[in-house]
Formats: structure tokens, C-alpha cells, sequence
């Protein structure tokens, strides 16, 4: 074998840019310090040129960090340096390579990732892009790889290209956010009972009489006149004001935009205090309520918070479920238990606020959580089995009734033939006919390519992977031979096995 040249990969940025972007750091810490230094001087400008001068240092040196990327791979191994980080693997430790697909607003990011034999697995800085047909970065992978064929012991003959659909992907800020919000629902559901007594206590609350001590009155509703002299509406999140003349009972308090809106400075109202804090101002056109929170709504807030922190353990439980299959082959999607957690969410948020602190309390709560429960248990079972992960060892077997009449079948080849061009057809056509190419879904053979069957020969049947990100999760992936050049016949599982059926192509097992 040949021997591969030395391989450098740098940022697309000259020494003149490397230099700005230190030069810019330098400026922008100086102007900072300046600015904090001479707080006193700049007066009511002080924040906007510490923010200006802070922005400017941030931004230099994320540019400067990536400026001084390099990556270098020779005969001993792949060498990565950043502005505060070196470090080095040898060929020998480096299992394979793969491309990592990282979501972005404008398309897929693509970067390099090493997997090393003991499992972890380094990003690479460089090479990345955020083009769908970059010839500069697929150059610089081939020689990553060539490097690797000739100084190492590659694994895979193939790149692997691992997305967020993939089993290789692993989140654990999943785990991080499914804790979260288990612990905001416990926090929450434990306020349930406080919220109910105060909201009761409310209710109850009656004026307080005369002679009334001081320390008692929080627990009764005291009444004094007060004047407003001007309010302060604010939409959106900003709190909204009423002012007291001579800041009697208090100067301002907060209330919501609508209670600002309705009254008017001279309007005299009366303030009800109840347990320290003013709950209700009442005027002649208008009375303004403090808003307190049901216990029912925070039960039902709870709950949902529940709810939602179960989606992230489904997500989980999808990559353990699929932990032995290979790190760019696709999961199965996780919807199916998005929509037992909604169909739950039908039974238990309204009896958690109808009922929120007798939960168990009558023989119609019991009942209630009874068949809601049963509901629940059959809907993640029919999650759990909707989501199984299938090899297509399993539809092997699996006896479709034979054509009658002509039959269109959800598949797409996804690779430009003479019979597919572009990628044209999104359905195969069966029965009445030699089996064709259609871009619909019949009646009818409109735009009909046929198949050439006698010059397709039969591979492998494999699950989706990651760079197939423009089929279906569930799909199944038949390797053909099309007179020499290699071909993909996507499809569902039972249709694909029906569809190589009727070709007259037998398939076999991919080996692992």
C-alpha cells in the first residue's frame, strides 16, 4: 500500500484575520476595564459601553478560538489543537471514524468524530461544514481515512454517519431534564395542600372587629380609603403600578394591566389588607383582585410537568432499547409514547382539578383513577410494541397475499437511475403490468418508469442509517445490483418484503 501523505486542516481565516481577532480581544478587554475603571466619569453611559466593550471581548475571542483551530493527522496519529488545548491520539487507540450531524437553522452541520476502542468518542474541530455537497471537506475525510487505513485498524469499511436519530447519538441532557422536571411536578404537587388551605382561609376571611389586636388582624380583612394619584399600565411582562397619594396605605402596588387600566388618578378606592399584603382595591368603576392561584390549577400544573418530564425518560428508554444496534442505524420514533402521555393527560388533568387534594378520597376518585390507569397501561403497551425495533430478519417470513389487480406500495429508490431519475418516484406499482417507478400514489400508471428486473440482483436487507435522513424511522433498506452499480429500494418492512417478492429478488441478512 502506498504511503499517505501528512494531512493539515486550518479554518478557513488568514495570519492577517488571526491577528484581528487577538488584536480585537485585546481592545475590547481594554475598553472594558477602561469603562470599569472610570465608572463615575461615564455617568449614565456606564452600562451601555461596558455592555458595547463586553460583547466585542466575547465575540474576538470565540472568533480567535476558532481562527487558532488546526487538526494535523501524520504516521503516528490525528493531533487536534485549539488556543487552550492540545491533544493527541495515536492511530493505534482509534476503533473508526465518523461523521456527526449536528442540527442547525440552515441545514445539518457535519463534523468529524474519532471512536476510540475503549468506547469514548472525541469531536474533531476540523474539518466541519454546513453544506449538503462540500468536495473540500469530503476530500479532507478521505484522507483522514486513507491515514487511518494505512497507520491503523479501522473497524468499519464504510463511514458511519451518526444524527439525532441514530443509536450512536447519546443525550444525556435528557436525563438532566427529565430530573428537572420531576422535581418542579414534586415541588409543585407538595404546594397542593397550602394553596387549597389559603384559598379556603380566603373564602372564610371576615372584617376585622373593633378592638381587634394588631398581631391578629392578618387573619381578618382590614378596609382603609386611599386615593390614587396616577397609574402605570404595562403590557407584556413588565409589572403595572397604582400610586397612592402621600403613599397611604402603602406608595404603589403591583396589580395587572387590566387593573390598571380601569382606574384613574382621583379615583378614591378602598384597600383591603388581608395577611400583610393588599389583596383587593376597589373603586366605583372598578375592583381589582389579586390573582390566587386554585389549588386545582396547581395540581393540574403538577401533573403536566409530570407528564412532560416522561416524554425525555421515553426518549431514554428508546436508545437503552437500542443499545446493540450499531451507532448510525436509526431508532424508532418515540411519538407512540408521546401519545399515550396525551391520552393519559385526558383522564388525569381533569380529575386532578376537580379533585386536587382528595385524590382517593371516594369511591368515584377510585373508579376513576381504576379505568384511566387501565386506559394508560394499554396505550404504553401500545406504544411498546410499536416501537420494538425490528430487524429484517423478522419480516423475512412474513406471507403477503399474492397481487391482484394493480397494487401501489409506499417505496422510493434512493439513488439516481434511469428508471428513477432525480429521485423521482415515490411509489412502486404492482399487478397488471411489469412493476414501475411512480411519483403517486395510482389510480393509474401516469409517468410510469418499469423496473428492469433482469438486471437487478438481490443483497442485503438492512435498517436505516443515519445518512438516510429522507425516509421513514420504520423503513427498511434493500441493497441492490443494478447491473454493477449499487442501488437502495427503500420501504416499510412487510411491503418491502412484498415488493422483492414480486421482483423475483430473494434477500439476505446483512452480517454484523
Amino acid at each position: 500500500m502506498p504511503e499517505a501523505p501528512d494531512m493539515t486542516c486550518r479554518p478557513l481565516i488568514s495570519r492577517p484575520g488571526r491577528l484581528a481577532a487577538g488584536s480585537g480581544a485585546v481592545v475590547g478587554a481594554w475598553a472594558f476595564l477602561t469603562v470599569v475603571l472610570h465608572a463615575e466619569r461615564w455617568g449614565k453611559w456606564f452600562v451601555l459601553w461596558m455592555t458595547v466593550g463586553l460583547t466585542v471581548v466575547l465575540i474576538a475571542v470565540l472568533l480567535l478560538l476558532w481562527a487558532t483551530a488546526q487538526v494535523r493527522a501524520d504516521a503516528y496519529g490525528v493531533h487536534s489543537r485549539m488556543m487552550l488545548r492540545r491533544r493527541s491520539v495515536p492511530w493505534s487507540e482509534i476503533a473508526d471514524l465518523h461523521i456527526w450531524l449536528q442540527r442547525g437553522r440552515h441545514g445539518d452541520i457535519r463534523r468529524v468524530v474519532l471512536v476510540l476502542r475503549d468506547g469514548r468518542k472525541l469531536r474533531l474541530p476540523l474539518p466541519q461544514t454546513a453544506k449538503q455537497d462540500d468536495p473540500a471537506f469530503d476530500s479532507e475525510v478521505a484522507e483522514l481515512r486513507a491515514l487511518h487505513s494505512r497507520y491503523g485498524t479501522p473497524e468499519s469499511t464504510r463511514l458511519p454517519v451518526v444524527s439525532y436519530r441514530t443509536a450512536g447519538r447519546r443525550r444525556r441532557w435528557l436525563l438532566v431534564l427529565c430530573v428537572l422536571l420531576l422535581a418542579t411536578a414534586g415541588g409543585a404537587a407538595l404546594s397542593v395542600p397550602s394553596a387549597d388551605a389559603e384559598n379556603r382561609a380566603w373564602e372564610a376571611a371576615v372584617p376585622c372587629a373593633a378592638g381587634t389586636p394588631a398581631a391578629a388582624r392578618g387573619e381578618c380583612l382590614t378596609t382603609v380609603p386611599a386615593v390614587i394619584t396616577r397609574t402605570d399600565p404595562e403590557r407584556g411582562k413588565e409589572p403595572s403600578w397604582l400610586y397612592f397619594a402621600d403613599d397611604r396605605p402603602v406608595r404603589r402596588v403591583s396589580v395587572s394591566y387590566e387593573g390598571a387600566e380601569g382606574f384613574a388618578a382621583g379615583d378614591r378606592v378602598e384597600v383591603t389588607f388581608w395577611r400583610g399584603g393588599i389583596r383587593v382595591v376597589a373603586g366605583e368603576r372598578h375592583v381589582w383582585r389579586e390573582h390566587m392561584a386554585p389549588a386545582g390549577d396547581v395540581a393540574v400544573f403538577a401533573a403536566g410537568l409530570a407528564l412532560g418530564a416522561a416524554y425525555p425518560g421515553a426518549l431514554l428508554l428508546m436508545r437503552r432499547r437500542g443499545r446493540r444496534l450499531a451507532d448510525d442505524e436509526v431508532l424508532p420514533s418515540a411519538l407512540p409514547f408521546a401519545g399515550a402521555l396525551a391520552g393519559t393527560a385526558l383522564w388525569l388533568l381533569p380529575l386532578c382539578y376537580l379533585h386536587p387534594t382528595t385524590l382517593f378520597s371516594s369511591r368515584t376518585q377510585i373508579t376513576w383513577w381504576a379505568a384511566g390507569s387501565l386506559v394508560t397501561l394499554g396505550l404504553f403497551t401500545w406504544a411498546w410494541r410499536a416501537t420494538r425495533i425490528r430487524t429484517p430478519g423478522e419480516t423475512g417470513a412474513v406471507q403477503t397475499p399474492p397481487v391482484q389487480g394493480e397494487v401501489f406500495l409506499s417505496a422510493r429508490f434512493l439513488d439516481h437511475t434511469d428508471y428513477n431519475p432525480n429521485g423521482f418516484g415515490t411509489h412502486i406499482v404492482l399487478g397488471d403490468g411489469p412493476p414501475a417507478v411512480v411519483p403517486h400514489g395510482g389510480p393509474g400508471r401516469f409517468a410510469a418508469k418499469p423496473i428492469p428486473v433482469e438486471r437487478l440482483t438481490a443483497g442485503t436487507v438492512r435498517r436505516a442509517r443515519g445518512d438516510e435522513e429522507t425516509i421513514s424511522r420504520s423503513w427498511h433498506i434493500a441493497e441492490l445490483d443494478d447491473a454493477g452499480t449499487p442501488v437502495r429500494l427503500a420501504a416499510a418492512p412487510a411491503d418491502l418484503t412484498r415488493i422483492l417478492r414480486e421482483l423475483g429478488l430473494a434477500h439476505r441478512e446483512p452480517s454484523r
